[in-house]
This record gives structure tokens, C-alpha cells and sequence, in this order.
């Protein structure tokens, strides 16, 4: 049985959807609703077909309804990496009033550099007047192998939940690999302000574990689980090991 932990339904930012997510809920102790929405403006335009008006009211309603079926619900603004920064604060700012208490800022296409996305992350806890309100969150895509170094970006400029993969796994490219992000800040406790909580003597065998259910193998000098993490073949790097 897993414990102190929370399960989580994904479901767009439509009725049916949040209807359903919150049925498939009902046993779970613990539960969280995460809806989300584009708000990018090409997403906005081609995609959804929509105005910036009615994102934020499509975006609270689906807020509003998730809340019927838990009080933990959690936002995304997809794409949130190609919008404008202005219609993210605002957008943000509806969904932490109608409830949200997470906000989840996702580089959905990999597209950001650790600079600009710790930044970003910056800026809407700055300009959101609520922000307060909600724990930040970000979900990075590693298209660009960026998706480790954005989520640490992130943390160091104030998010405090980080999605992750164990291994990396994920469409595409992948997501931010969980063993990385934990361990980076465990060992630079002098940069993160922060703990994570997990258990990371845990973190290998669960690697394995992973890799034997998906037939995905680890590379070998995949960082933290690869069998050749800690291991040195250089001469050169050998004989400065202490």
C-alpha cells in the first residue's frame, strides 16, 4: 500500500473531463484535480480557437467545477513557456481566486533555456498579487536536454513542487529526470533553499525497477543511475580521486 501520498487526475479544462476525473477519485484518501489550458498565443488562436477572454473564463470555471470534487486542485497554463507574460499573470491571478493552490508552469515543448525559465518563474511570483495564495509548480520537457537544469532554474527563483520522471521517461524527448533533480539539491544544499524528502537510497532501485516494467534501458552513464555514475576510466581523473 502507498502511503502519504496524493493521487492525481489530469483532465483538460472542460466538464466532462473534471466530471470524470473526479469519479475515478472517489476511493482515494488523498486527491487532487489538475486541469489545465493553452495559453500561448498560437495555441490560443490555432488550436483552441478561442480569445484570451475566454481562456480565463473556460480556466475558472474549470477551477469552480474541480472544487466540487476536491479542495486540492492544481492549474496549468499549457504552454506556458510561449506566452505572454502579461495574460499569465492574469490568467494565474483568476484561477488562484477561484481556488487553485497549486500553479503549474509547464514548458510543454522544451522550448525555454534555464535562464529565461527561472526568470519567468521570478516574474509571476512577483506580479501575481495572490501568489501567495498557491505553491508554484513547473513540468519541463527536455527536448532541448534542458529540462533538469530549467526545473533547478526554477526552484532557485521560488517554485517549490517540480514534476518529474523517474529516469527521465516521457514523450518525446522525455521530462526532468527525478533522480537528478533530487539529488542536485541535496548535494548543493548551499545554492537550494530547500529539501525534498526523498528517500535517495531508494532512488537506484527504483530506477531498475522502472526500466525492467517499461523495457526502456538506462544508459550506462545516465547521470545518478547509470552503471557508470561513479565509476572512472581515465587515468588522468583516477589519479585525482580522493
Amino acid at each position: 500500500m502507498i502511503k502519504d501520498s496524493t493521487v492525481c487526475a489530469l483532465a483538460r479544462a472542460m466538464e466532462g473531463d473534471i466530471d470524470r476525473a473526479g469519479e475515478a477519485l472517489k476511493g482515494a484518501n488523498s486527491a487532487r484535480i489538475h486541469t489545465f489550458i493553452a495559453t500561448s498565443p498560437i495555441h490560443m488562436v490555432e488550436k483552441l480557437r478561442m480569445s484570451p477572454d475566454q481562456v480565463v473564463e473556460r480556466a475558472v470555471a474549470a477551477v469552480t467545477r474541480a472544487r466540487q470534487y476536491t479542495d486540492n486542485v492544481e492549474f496549468s497554463p499549457e504552454d506556458a513557456g510561449r506566452s505572454e507574460l502579461d495574460f499569465l499573470c492574469r490568467i494565474i491571478e483568476a484561477v488562484i481566486t477561484a481556488g487553485a493552490r497549486t500553479v503549474n508552469i509547464p514548458d510543454t515543448v522544451g522550448y525555454n533555456l534555464p535562464h529565461q525559465f527561472g526568470e519567468l518563474i521570478k516574474q509571476l511570483l512577483q506580479r501575481v498579487p495572490n501568489a501567495d495564495k498557491a505553491v508554484f509548480s513547473v513540468h519541463c520537457h527536455n527536448d532541448l536536454g534542458l529540462a533538469v537544469a530549467n526545473s533547478l532554474a526554477a526552484v532557485i527563483n521560488g517554485a517549490r513542487q517540480v514534476e518529474c520522471t523517474i529516469n527521465g521517461l516521457g514523450e518525446r524527448a522525455g521530462n526532468a529526470a527525478l533522480e537528478e533533480v533530487v539529488m542536485a539539491v541535496r548535494t548543493r544544499q548551499d545554492i537550494f533553499s530547500c529539501q525534498t524528502g526523498i528517500d535517495t537510497t531508494q532512488i537506484v532501485p527504483c530506477s531498475r525497477l522502472v526500466s525492467s516494467i517499461t523495457g526502456f534501458a538506462v544508459q550506462p552513464n545516465k547521470a545518478v543511475v547509470g552503471v557508470n555514475a561513479f565509476a572512472h576510466e581515465s587515468g588522468i581523473h583516477q589519479d585525482g580521486v580522493l
